[in-house]
């Protein structure tokens, strides 16, 4: 059976709309509950993740949660792109099922760096233990800092951010209408993986604050936004950066200067 013909934006926008709502509200309801715990960075610190079986079920919480941020963050700062997908296959039988398969494709994307990122954090969280350098735990924040200030100067963040600053190209250039719900899904990972680009370093600040922070949430979304969809927003991308690095380099110096009481 077919899927139904979207024929008029304005429900679908209120759609879209209504499931990023709700995705803010799992996250601030979950966030109260006795299981927000999960959803903050320093669960990897827990001394009782000593193998797969028990590593297994906080990676699938957390990256749960991690979907369900990514779908309150990332989807606000693509609504252009899918309002416009929408408008080009609002005439295809299947246009729901191809505007579905886009956002799968997207979320999936940023849902597979979330994994990449979380076993990546155990690691680093485990070698800590491992090698005894607890008192150097805060480097773990520092450096997600620095590195999403130096990325902000790259050559590589300007060009995926100017691809997620142009959709009807990026649409254009891949969308040639053969074997519609692969191309849709495609379509959705490839703007996934140029948000990504543009975005990833910005993100990575999330696991030092915890995912179920909404304050973090509301600025650093609100920052991406403004960078992908405002005729100004890639002015900003300089004094962001500059901002992280000052920041990395006053919290190493509030760590470091008790170690040189002299200086």
């Amino acid at each position: 059976m077919l899927s139904p013909r979207i024929t008029d934006r304005r429900p679908f926008a209120a759609a879209l709309g209504a499931l990023i709502v709700l995705a803010w509200a799992a996250l601030s309801f979950w966030g109260a509950s006795p299981y927000g715990r999960y959803l903050l960075h320093d669960a990897l610190d827990q001394p009782r993740i000593d193998g797969l079986v028990e590593y297994l079920p906080l990676m699938m919480l957390f990256v749960g949660g991690w979907t369900i941020m990514t779908i309150a963050m990332m989807l606000p700062t693509s609504i252009p792109l899918v309002l416009l997908f929408q408008r080009l296959m609002r005439d295809r039988a299947n246009a729901a099922q191809l505007v579905a398969l886009l956002l799968i494709g997207y979320v999936a994307t940023w849902t597979g760096f979330g994994v990449a990122v979380h076993v990546a954090d155990l690691g680093l969280h485990q070698a800590v233990r491992i090698f005894g350098l607890g008192e150097w735990i805060w480097v773990l924040g520092v450096v997600p800092l620095a590195v999403a200030g130096g990325y902000q100067f790259t050559r590589l963040k300007y060009l995926c951010l100017e691809r997620c600053r142009s959709p009807l190209s990026f649409i254009t250039e891949h969308w040639h209408g053969e074997r519609e719900t692969l191309a849709a899904f495609r379509l959705g990972v490839a703007h996934g993986i140029y948000c990504l680009g543009c975005c990833w370093s910005l993100m990575l600040l999330m696991f030092v604050q915890g995912i179920g922070n909404l304050g973090w949430m509301l600025v650093l979304g609100g920052i991406m936004a403004v960078e992908k969809n405002m005729p100004w927003g890639r002015k900003i991308s300089s004094p962001l950066g500059a901002g992280l690095l000052t920041a990395a380099l006053i919290v190493s110096f509030l760590h470091l200067a008790p170690l040189f009481p002299l200086l």
